[in-house]
């Protein structure tokens, strides 16, 4: 099988293969088929990928963690360097050693060399800017072929979601995708049918598509920025009458792509000469303890817990003692949707752009398929489904719909291999 399909995600990431007739996805790390989308440089040389990555991260061994790579793609950082540790790399070279790892994994795990790929990609890298829309899809073009694919296409990642929820159909629908991933969340209207799935030709069944680069590192960032921030100094004054604290800093460190920006010298130096001017010290102690010990990441982890169990609970609570004896910070569900509905509204603003383009009203959508990770965030999924009211939700494959569809994608264009 030198077939694949592979939905490198801002959060996830999986690659699938066809297995007799049924795509599967490969196994990237012991006992899971998506792998996290990170990368850890130790001090030392070394580099881990996944879970180990940040596993080795959060047992605070010395290094550095990167995240949300993918979302760099369209922008200036794209070849900008980084310090990893001994050197400076650039974010590309990153993203080539990340994805380089991946297809070896699924290589190992399919005893197959992988030369032919559909590559996901999100509806919009760069919202409202075209021409750096098409530099990210050429720039991962790029890369995959870099990493060793001899045939490199690419597929919308919720066309791809539906082409995994077709193969379920018994007679035609009308179906809304709505792919709410780490970092960009995307929607289609296609028409579906058990006829359809055989054709290889489905640009005419794509009725309409958008996305806006909004995602579960957003609701993060702004539950960071509404609960944790201020306990750390955000919006608090300066001694000099009409100043606040430089929100700056905050926001990159709620940030998951900017979080290394606060380690550089510069940045920590200012901190402290911050500090000496704040009305309020001992809060930018707090600020200072987290980048002494390199620990944003670690931070924004427990937040993303935090929202994660707010998706099955009313309440949680992030312990801070590792900042300061006695310091956690209590959230409540509903503190999460204050702090996130704004961003949920401008989610769920584009099924009406896509409806518009299809010719089409609410009434018309049959089914509505729900995938990607923060669809499980419940003011979310009722945004969504408000939107389109007589639709039935359909529960998809959360993290391994779009690689599944992907795959049935590269088959088609490509044969089994």
């Amino acid at each position: 099988m030198s077939t694949c399909g592979l939905d490198f995600g801002t959060s996830n990431t999986t690659l699938g293969t066809l297995k007799g007739d049924v795509p599967v996805l490969a196994e990237l790390e012991a006992g899971h088929t998506t792998i996290p989308s990170a990368i850890f440089f130790e001090a030392d040389g070394a580099t881990l990928i996944g879970r180990r990555a940040i596993e080795a991260y959060v047992e605070g061994t010395s290094g550095r963690l990167m995240r949300s790579l993918k979302s760099v793609l369209g922008t200036s950082l794209i070849d900008e360097t980084t310090r990893t540790g001994r050197e400076r790399i650039s974010f590309r070279d990153i993203i080539a050693w990340y994805l380089t790892a991946v297809k070896r994994r699924a290589e190992t795990a399919t005893g197959k060399p992988l030369r032919n790929v559909v590559h996901g990609r999100p509806v919009h890298f760069v919202d409202n800017n075209e021409a750096n829309d098409r530099k990210a899809e050429a720039t991962l073009r790029d890369i995959a072929t870099e990493v060793g694919f001899e045939q490199v296409t690419f597929q919308f990642e919720p066309i791809a979601a539906a082409l995994d929820y077709e193969r379920t159909l018994h007679s035609e629908q009308i179906a809304l995708i709505a792919d709410i991933g780490g970092g960009t969340s995307d929607f289609s209207i296609v028409r579906l049918s058990p006829e359809r799935h055989l054709k290889a030709e489905r640009q005419a069944d794509i009725l309409a598509n958008d996305g806006v680069r909004i995602g579960g590192t957003d609701f993060d960032r702004q539950l960071s920025l509404g609960v944790i921030m201020p306990l750390l100094g955000y919006r608090t004054a300066m001694k000099r009458a009409g100043l606040d604290v430089p929100s700056g800093y905050f926001h990159d460190l709620a940030t998951w792509s900017n979080i290394n920006r606060m380690y550089e010298s510069k940045v920590m130096n200012e901190v402290r000469q911050v500090r000496y001017e704040a009305k309020q010290p001992e809060l930018l102690d707090r600020l200072v303890r987290v980048l002494d010990e390199q620990r944003g990441h670690t931070l924004a982890m427990e937040i993303e817990d935090a929202k994660i169990a707010l998706s099955s609970a009313p309440n949680s609570s992030i312990a801070l003692d590792w900042i300061e004896p006695g310091l956690k910070a209590g959230v409540a569900r509903k503190e999460l949707v204050g702090h996130t509905t704004s961003l949920a509204d401008r989610i769920t603003a584009r099924i009406g752009i896509c409806l518009e383009q299809a010719g089409l009203q609410a009434d018309d959508i049959d089914a509505v398929f729900l995938t990607g990770g923060s669809v499980q965030l419940a003011h979310v999924r009722k945004a969504i489904t408000s939107a389109v009211p007589n639709a039935r939700a359909i529960e998809g494959d959360t993290f391994g719909a779009v690689g599944k569809g992907l795959t049935i994608e590269a088959v088609r264009r490509y044969g089994p291999g």
